[in-house]
């Protein structure tokens, strides 16, 4: 794989998500917008429960699925059972995480660029984003206002692994 990036949304108070879904949903037209033109035709890993969230396979991009479950067969996505499987795996280009919270964990040790928006609002929920270590550096911030398409004001942001 070129780089490894995690993409998260999160509220003021690191929360992405409640009860299995974004507390945004569907008024964040923007941030989704964004995710998908940074993550078409790349590889997406996600764990069972943000797949489940999803609930299918998302369009022209590679699908895998970390999960506990040995057995688990998800049609038009790979299984795999450990971060380490993931990167053993053969990938063209970038590798995008999309969460959850488990699975940013695991991979912020290995990941090369943060790709975040930073929603404005603290929300209620169940499911945060880890803190970030010291070892990232912002690269880019462009703050948005509410608008017809969204909600709540947000800024996206990028950091970069400190080398």
């Amino acid at each position: 794989m070129e780089n490894l990036n995690i993409i998260v949304a999160h509220g003021h108070n690191r929360v992405i998500g409640s009860e299995n879904d974004l507390p945004w949903a569907g008024e964040m037209r923007e941030d989704m917008k964004r995710f998908v033109e940074l993550t078409t035709g790349h590889t997406i890993l996600m764990g069972r429960k943000t797949y489940d969230s999803i609930g299918r396979p998302l369009p022209n991009r590679r699908n895998i699925v970390l999960t506990s479950q040995d057995d688990l067969e998800i049609e038009g996505c790979e299984t795999v059972n450990t971060f380490a499987d993931v990167l053993d795996m053969e990938v063209d280009g970038d590798l995008f995480v999309i969460g959850g919270a488990k699975v940013y964990h695991l991979a912020m040790p290995h990941a090369d660029k943060l790709y975040v928006t930073e929603i404005d609002g603290d929300f209620p929920g169940d499911t945060f984003f880890p803190e970030l270590p010291d070892v990232w550096h912002e690269v880019y911030r462009e703050p948005h206002g509410v608008d017809e398409r969204n909600c709540y004001g947000y800024t996206f942001v990028e950091y970069e692994r400190i080398t």
